[in-house]
Formats: C-alpha cells, sequence, structure tokens
C-alpha cells in the first residue's frame, strides 16, 4: 500500500465561521484546535501544516461552567520580580474576551512552530460583526 504525502501547492484552505454564543469554552476550543490542525482531513499529517482559517464570533458569549468565572485565574507574568499578575476569568470576559478563546486553543494546538503558523488562522471577535465577510466564511455548528 502507497503512502499519499501532501504536497503545500496541493492544500486548499476554507474559511469557517464559529458562532461561541453559550458554547462550552474546552469543548469550543478542542474543534478548533482540530480544524485548524486539518485533522478532520483525509490526507492528514502531523507535520504538514493544512488546516483551514476559522473565524469566532460572539467571543464574550462563551460558557464557563461551573464556578469557573470566579474560580478560574489567568496568569500573566511581565518579566520583572514580582511581576505574575493574576486575573478572575470575568475580569478578562470584561476586558478582553477574544483572550479566553485564544489562550484555551493555543494551549491544544502542538507546542512548536506549526502552532504559532496555525494561529495566525484563528481570527475571535467579541461580538457578531467581523471584517472577513469578502472571504465568505461558511458557517459550522460545534
Amino acid at each position: 500500500m502507497k503512502t499519499t504525502l501532501i504536497k503545500e501547492s496541493d492544500i486548499e484552505r476554507q474559511w469557517l465561521l464559529v458562532d461561541a454564543t453559550d458554547k462550552p469554552l474546552g469543548r469550543l476550543a478542542s474543534e478548533i484546535a482540530a480544524i485548524l490542525r486539518g485533522k478532520y482531513k483525509v490526507l492528514y499529517a502531523p507535520h504538514i501544516d493544512q488546516g483551514d482559517f476559522v473565524v469566532v464570533i460572539n467571543a464574550a458569549k462563551v460558557k464557563l461552567t461551573g464556578n469557573k468565572e470566579e474560580q478560574k485565574i489567568y496568569k500573566h507574568y511581565t518579566g520583572y520580580s514580582s511581576g505574575l499578575r493574576e486575573f478572575p476569568a470575568s475580569h478578562i470576559r470584561a476586558k478582553n474576551p477574544t483572550r479566553m478563546i485564544s489562550q484555551a486553543v493555543r494551549g491544544m494546538l502542538p507546542k512548536n512552530k506549526l502552532s504559532r503558523r496555525m494561529m495566525r488562522r484563528l481570527r475571535v471577535f467579541p461580538g457578531a460583526a467581523h471584517d472577513h465577510a469578502a472571504q465568505k466564511p461558511e458557517l459550522i455548528q460545534i
């Protein structure tokens, strides 16, 4: 049996639209990570970047289950001594709701150079308006 490998020139990328309204954050992020990697494609290979573009709308309305709104802590280190900053998820949602989804997706991608290329294809918007209408993204249900 012959193994078929796809070339970079043969990759066809689609634009997909995901509505995050009332979707659990972790489940949404794992599906988006699989789309960015291209794992649902027939000719998937882990060393080839063949995923699609993903546009996420309504990021501010993503759902956190249980008490995560107050108990989940997002950490940021400034680089200075005693520069560890900790914020609850409610503060992050109010200040920058796109960070919740992009950070969750980044954590589910492999830790290599391909993941940085994959993250460039993720576009997250806090509301329903997005600026990728010209690409005609296809709405998918997750």
